[in-house]
């Protein structure tokens, strides 16, 4: 009976401290300010796919002249992934349709991209989308900067 307790009260403990860990981690990563939440679905094939399929939840992080994206589901402290201003090229807007309507948050608009040839469409919320496309087109002078 002592150890079942004990044991079940050891599972608490872990579950609670993990769930610690992952605030503690969500506040560090928006520490420095310039966050937004972002899904990401990376590696899209060129048919359109509304599957729901793919779709990741994370934390956005301007960093300069980059974009620093963290998964919501990860203790990892470093981004899982990097992108950089230059190299992001607009090539569509839409809304979700079909199964992504569930897979995605309920105010998310989807932006279909292409990063160093590889294509990737971000989710966001219609406010954060705004301020994504403006931080694309504020690029210092001479660089080339493609938004639909």
């Amino acid at each position: 009976m002592v150890l079942a307790l004990l044991v079940s009260g050891l599972a608490v403990a872990l579950v609670l401290i993990g769930l610690f860990v992952f605030g503690l981690r969500r506040r560090l990563i928006q520490r420095s300010g310039g966050t937004f939440d972002c899904s990401l679905r990376w590696n899209v094939p060129e048919k359109d796919d509304h599957s729901g399929k793919g779709w990741v939840y994370g934390v956005a992080r301007y960093s300069g002249d980059r974009i620093e994206w963290f998964r919501v589901f990860s203790y990892a402290l470093r981004p899982r992934r990097v992108l950089e201003r230059a190299a992001i090229e607009v090539l569509a807007r839409r809304l979700p349709e079909g199964e992504e309507e569930l897979a995605l948050l309920s105010d998310a608009v989807i932006l279909g991209c292409l990063h160093r040839g590889t294509r990737l469409e971000l989710a966001m919320s219609e406010d954060a989308l705004t301020g994504f496309l403006a931080w694309l087109e504020a690029a210092p002078p001479g660089q080339r900067v493609n938004v639909a």
